[in-house]
């Protein structure tokens, strides 16, 4: 229904923002990390939407509601976690208030539920199912987008035996594959990669 909509913060509170356009107030929910972003800015800001309809409390009338991102990598990841089951909106927005979408993303790739487990209201087995059905769509997707750090797939057996030997003396996956993306053109075997990352680490 809108992709984005553009205009002046005329109030705010904590989970909801309101932005005047050509005379009409657009109520949105939206995280604290957007609220923080776009609350007191006094030019024009530009929020993108994803507009939800369900049934009332009571089961009658449809409601319309408006969730606000301030950046298309937010908006992207409430859709992905929307499409969990037993995750709603509200869910959503609690964890994307803990946690910037670049973060969450690293934490699912990498398994860490424990980080996700510190958001209030997820438990071990949420946190666990998030991972588990968002880890491979995250892993598929240009990982260039989840760092500062460009991170890309890594397909040769070298660099992925890296990788593992890397994780095996503890960093996470994530971590051990930026590490030996950084350094691969500057060895070829895969003791060559570990002396190198550690004496990076260590110098």
């Amino acid at each position: 229904m809108y992709y984005y909509i553009k205009g002046k913060v005329v109030y705010f509170e904590d989970g909801r923002l309101v932005v005047e356009n050509n005379g009409i107030g657009y109520d949105l929910q939206v995280s604290s990390n957007t609220l923080a972003r776009l609350a007191d800015k006094k030019d024009e800001v530009t929020v993108y939407t994803s507009v939800r309809i369900g049934t009332g409390v009571t089961g009658g009338d449809s409601t319309i509601k408006i969730y606000g991102f301030y950046g298309l990598e937010e908006k992207a990841m409430f859709s992905k976690l929307m499409s969990i089951s037993g995750i709603g909106p509200k869910t959503a927005l609690q964890i994307l208030s803990a946690i910037d979408p670049k973060t969450l993303a690293l934490n699912i790739v990498e398994a860490d539920y424990k980080a996700l487990s510190k958001v209030k209201g997820i438990g071990k087995k949420t946190a666990m199912r998030i991972i588990m059905e968002l880890k491979e769509k995250l892993e598929e997707e240009d990982l260039d987008s989840l760092s500062d750090v460009p991170v890309k797939k890594v397909n040769d057996q070298v660099s992925q035996d890296a990788i593992l030997a890397l994780a095996s003396l503890g960093m996470t996956k994530g971590e051990a594959t930026k590490r030996v993306q950084e350094v691969r053109d500057k060895a070829n075997t895969v003791e060559e990669i570990i002396t190198i990352v550690l004496k990076g680490m260590y110098k």
